[in-house]
């Protein structure tokens, strides 16, 4: 299977299934998720086999919200399993596959060293210098669906998020949550 022609055609797909308000949940974050499992699953010296299940579900996890955003992990899996056994993946890949991304449904819940690799990816963002940009674009996604009424609401929710959030990867516990500790402490100035 060729993972480069499979990433461009989901890509292109989300490009032009997904709605224009979502802001957060586009093409870019799918393929921020895909980079950083990447240089997770270096780290932890995954298998070629497993790195091919781990770059699948990457690009399939948020696949579902070209479908709206309620249960689309359940959508993206949907998908999965409608579309993989034609690219040759058997069942069991196929189940694997479709376990990474459910791992992914907040709050994170991986039962295995894969799902914990994709989790971390794609919520990697809370422990970087991004923060700020790209929380951003999940609250104007937020808005736009009538998720949050204010600012002061945004703030709490991203309070309790990060303080419930925790890594799985050892080498993102420390410096990532650091980072990620910083921000909680900025935001929790910022509370009213």
């Amino acid at each position: 299977m060729n993972i480069e022609l499979l990433k461009n055609r989901m890509i292109e797909r989300l490009e032009e299934n997904l709605a224009d308000d979502l802001f957060y949940h586009n093409p870019d974050h799918t393929l921020s998720v895909f980079e950083v499992a990447q240089e997770i699953a270096t780290r932890h010296g995954l298998s070629d086999e497993e790195v091919q299940l781990l770059n699948v579900a990457c690009l399939y996890h948020d696949a579902g919200f070209i479908y709206g955003p309620k249960e689309h992990e359940t959508r993206s899996c949907q998908m999965v399993r409608e579309e993989l056994p034609a690219m040759g993946f058997t069942d069991q890949q196929i189940e694997v596959i479709c376990g990474m991304v459910m791992a992914t449904k907040i709050p994170q819940s991986p039962k295995n060293l894969l799902e914990e690799v994709i989790c971390d990816a794609d919520l990697f963002y809370l422990g970087t210098p991004d923060y700020d940009q790209i929380a951003d674009l999940l609250y104007r996604e937020f808005q736009a669906y009538d998720v949050l009424q204010d600012e002061g609401a945004w703030i709490n929710l991203q309070i309790k998020f990060l303080e419930n959030h925790n890594y799985f990867s050892d080498f993102l516990k420390d410096e990532h949550t650091r980072i990620k500790l910083g921000h909680l402490a900025r935001l929790k100035s910022r509370q009213v």
